[in-house]
């Protein structure tokens, strides 16, 4: 079989407590009301549910009697051909026995036997599956395959079928040519109402659209002359609960033909398979919560039907039918051509819907492509690009926008304060996600207390390092009318001694004034600007590898190869950090002074990246200009750094250590070398004798970080050097590392120089990094290894 309706009580509401069956119903618990598995029908017609493939009767509804003239306990257990007779029950097993869906085939048309006068009779026919059949406690076995019941409806014709399911189409022909012609969504809505009315005969006939909460909004409506108007009223979305949202989903056609009726019970209450009530999520007789029923009654309305209006198979909306002078029962065959109605204004609203979403996504992809184009030219800031006379307003409507792009800052429209932009960003930031938004930030973010006449909605791209783009809308104050007060729909109602909460009575239009809010930001609108966002990350990764090619151009060039004094052997490396940006703040510099003596500086910027590169090359500039025509100490060098640093504006941090090594002709005599030094703030330099003992050289006390202090005192500290010795520099990030502190690596280090003290610099410097950072390093790392030779 291919017609089986799946059981549907997990897709209504999978953690609803649902109330137990007998439980009174009132507002505060009508959400957990399950409408699926009522035990009962609205008594238009009778239900038989039959086993397969025997066909025998399991349940039925208590009023059978009146259409068959079997008695409900005298149907249980026999076959349905004891029921309906052999010619209706042949009819009704035909159509069963066929391929497809069961629906396409409703209804069979037989003719029964009612108190001795031929009745025609409309069989409905759908399949259910019982879940939890098997085991004596009502649960499945495993492996065991599903257990169908064929469920039998059927309703008297009740006059003269108007036409047979096949014929629908030619009963709306013309609504279908109508709406195919309609050049707007109200011509839609305003054609399909007229002729549901006019097809169905109800009083009144809406067509009623849900906003994303599930609010109702009437947007069209035919009805009688002596009616007022419903059109334009809202409704909350309270009235029509979620399971009643979701059952309208799957069947889409609901009626309730007398508001009056007394419903007829299902017996037995429980299905012999399952030990549960009968699921009649897709019966056209199910019958309806009476907190819905009193609703109704409320509204003055006798008789009532909904056909549900669908986009990709979620309620977008529905048809809602009153009738107010009575009962009203639509044959089946005009239900099924209004549903049919219904369907294809559903076909034709997703059409127009994806027509205009079409065109408007295609007016903002030629914008993206614009711009996408625009940020190639990278000798323009990226943000006066994106403000240029084709902007980012028109990739989303708003009052105004902000950019903040590589440190370039700029607005379009109205623009908002520096201090309320920062901000509002740091709020985006705050929230997380790629796209922030929201249309009322007197309700998110009431901590900023922003007027609204300024900006009551933002959406926001938080980048990366505090970069941004943001939109802004002010205040739209508007009015929605409501049928009846939305903020008091419930009143108390007496029921013996005590009170139970029934529907509001009152449906008079209530107008509330909509503040605080700005125009909503639509999914369509944040799913745009999410692509606005990825071009706008590519734009800045092209932008930052270009300055980054162009600092590690810079970088290379300043850190190149030492001069090889004939007394020396020098070493240099330089390894980046394991992270895309392939600069940093660290250095090296050695130069032979006027006097012969030879400078030795390593140093760290405070930061990372191509800003501290730049950082780097200024103090690396500096600090050559001051030491090479000067034979002052190292410390002195440093001071006059400092002052340069503080003069001049540079707003910079760094460790550095100067070193310089002096040799008079005694100690050149000697085989000695005096190493003058002073640091501030830097890594110990390491020296390892040609015995291989190790040594640090530590200052009493460690110097300030250069750039911290102008006036910072500065002291140079003395070492005398043998030769043979290996004088090693290094950057911290040789010994950092994030499970241990400095002075495990230092010791690591001192470990491996000792190790190596024989070897040639070159070949230290190599093994140095391949023991302490084989995997690569977490921060920039700068080496300089001086090996003392003897003279000859």
């Amino acid at each position: 079989m291919t017609d089986v309706e799946p059981d549907v009580t997990a897709d209504l509401a999978p953690d609803v407590a649902w109330l137990a069956p007998g439980t009174p119903v009132d507002l505060d618990n009508c959400a957990r009301e399950p409408i699926h598995v009522p035990g009962s029908i609205q008594p238009r017609g009778v239900l038989l549910a039959v086993s397969e493939p025997d066909l025998v009767v399991v349940q039925a509804s208590e009023n059978l009697a009146e259409l068959t003239g079997v008695g409900w306990s005298d149907a249980l257990g026999r076959p349905l051909i004891d029921v309906l007779g052999v010619a209706q029950t042949g009819a009704v097993v035909r159509s069963a026995s066929a391929f497809g869906d069961l629906r396409e085939r409703n209804p069979v048309e037989i003719t029964l036997d009612v108190g001795g006068d031929p009745v025609p009779v409309d069989a409905i026919l759908h399949r259910a599956v019982l879940t939890g059949a098997g085991d004596e406690h009502g649960q499945p076995e495993p492996g065991a395959p599903p257990v169908t019941n064929l469920v039998v409806e059927l309703e008297p014709a009740r006059g003269p079928r108007p036409f047979s399911f096949p014929n629908t189409y030619q009963a709306v022909r013309s609504t279908v040519t109508e709406l195919n012609r309609a050049a707007t969504l109200q011509d839609l809505y305003d054609v399909t109402a007229r002729a549901v009315r006019s097809l169905t005969g109800f009083d009144r006939v809406m067509v009623y659209r849900y906003d994303a909460d599930y609010n109702g909004e009437v947007v069209a409506e035919a009805r009688a002359g002596h009616l007022n108007s419903f059109l334009g009223l809202h409704y909350p979305a309270s009235d029509i609960p979620a399971q009643a949202r979701a059952l309208y989903e799957k069947n889409w056609l609901r009626l309730i033909s007398d508001v009056d009726y007394v419903p007829s019970p299902i017996h037995p209450a429980a299905h012999p398979a399952t030990g549960r009530p009968l699921d009649l999520t897709y019966a056209t007789l199910r019958s309806v919560s009476p907190v819905h029923v009193e609703y109704l009654h409320n509204m003055g309305v006798r008789a009532s039907m909904s056909i549900s209006l669908l986009r990709d198979d979620r309620l977008w909306g529905l048809i809602a039918c009153h009738h107010y002078s009575g009962p009203h029962a639509p044959p089946f065959a005009t239900r099924a051509a209004a549903e049919f109605l219904g369907s294809t204004l559903s076909l034709r609203l997703v059409d127009r819907t994806a027509e205009d979403e079409v065109h408007r996504a295609l007016q903002v992809r030629s914008t993206l492509a614009w711009l996408t184009s625009a940020t190639l030219d990278e000798d323009r800031p990226l943000a006066d690009t994106l403000l240029d006379s084709t902007s980012l307003l028109d990739v989303l409507p708003a009052d105004g926008v902000t950019v903040c792009l590589q440190g370039s800052t700029g607005s379009r429209g109205d623009t908002l304060p520096a201090d309320l932009v920062e901000a509002l960003v740091g709020w985006a930031a705050a929230q997380g996600g790629e796209v922030v938004a929201t249309d009322s930030l007197r309700r998110d973010a009431p901590e900023l207390d922003v007027p609204v006449e300024v900006a009551c909605g933002v959406l926001v791209l938080p980048l990366p390092e505090g970069q941004h783009v943001l939109w802004h809308r002010r205040e739209t104050v508007h009015a929605v009318d409501w049928g009846g007060d939305p903020h008091n729909k419930a009143i108390a109602e007496r029921e013996g001694d005590g009170v139970r909460l029934s529907p509001r009575k009152s449906f008079d239009r209530w107008r509330e004034t909509v503040r605080h809010r700005s125009q909503p930001w639509t999914p369509q609108e944040r799913s745009e600007v999410a692509q606005l966002r990825n071009h706008l990350l590519e734009a800045l990764y092209a932008r930052s590898r270009r300055i980054v090619r162009a600092a590690e151009t810079l970088q290379r060039s300043l850190l190149s190869d030492p001069p090889q004094p004939d007394h020396l052997q020098l070493a240099v490396r330089y390894v980046p950090a394991t992270r895309e940006a392939q600069v940093g703040g660290d250095w090296y510099d050695v130069f032979v002074q006027p006097d012969g003596s030879t400078v030795l500086v390593i140093g760290d910027v405070v930061g990372h990246d191509t800003e501290a590169a730049a950082c780097m090359a200024q103090l690396r500039g500096l600090l050559r200009g001051i030491a090479f025509a000067n034979a002052e100490g190292p410390a002195r060098v440093l001071a006059r750094l400092d002052g340069a640093i503080e003069g001049l504006g540079l707003r910079a941090m760094a460790t550095v250590l100067v070193g310089r090594l002096e040799q008079t002709p005694e100690e050149r005599a000697a085989g000695v070398t005096r190493l003058r030094w002073a640091s501030a703030g830097h890594l110990p330099p390491l020296v390892v004798g040609p015995d291989g003992a190790l040594q640090a050289l530590t200052a009493p006390r460690p110097g300030m970080l250069l750039g911290a202090d102008p006036h910072a005192v500065r002291t140079d500290q003395e070492a005398v050097l043998r030769s043979g010795s290996t004088l090693l520099l290094y950057t911290d990030g040789l010994v950092e590392r994030r499970r241990s502190g400095f002075d495990d690596g230092v010791a690591r280090l001192g470990q491996a120089l000792g190790e190596l003290h024989d070897r040639p610099v070159e070949e230290v410097c190599d093994e140095v990094l391949e023991r302490m950072v084989p995997d690569g390093a977490e921060d920039d790392v700068a080496l300089v290894a001086v090996r003392l030779l003897p003279h000859d």
